[in-house]
């Protein structure tokens, strides 16, 4: 996986995957970015680090740089979740739930909706 994110580059990300065109400048994250917007410079460092983990890429335009995602937020997450039940839950998804189940943080109906769910995948393959 990918290294994780802080999470300042977390707010960046969610900005640049909730960009629906062609990639954002650095001014455009800026402006995304909820109040006190952050300086300049900060953001840029930020992109920057998430560049070279490979979040982000950047294409020249004119004398700056436009930069999209390199990762989805579902494959982020989806990662991210998975680093956790192999960390926490010796790779057994089963316990996650289970847990959620003993915490009542997952009732019986989201339950059932999760099984149709699964259900539903497999009958289709």
């Amino acid at each position: 996986m990918k290294q994780r994110l802080t999470a300042k580059e977390e707010e960046v990300m969610d900005i640049l995957w909730n960009d629906k065109g062609e990639g954002m400048f650095i001014r455009d994250i800026v402006a995304a970015m909820p109040d006190p917007k952050p300086n300049y410079n900060t953001v840029a460092t930020q992109v920057r680090f998430l560049e070279e983990k490979g979040f982000v890429v950047r294409r020249p335009m004119a004398n700056s740089y436009r930069y999209s995602v390199a990762i989805s937020g579902r494959e982020y997450r989806g990662q991210t979740v998975g680093d956790l039940v192999s960390r926490y839950y010796d790779n057994s998804y089963t316990s996650l739930v289970s847990q959620f189940v003993e915490e009542e943080k997952m009732g019986l109906e989201e339950l059932k909706a999760l099984i149709a769910e699964i259900e539903n995948k497999n009958s289709g393959k």
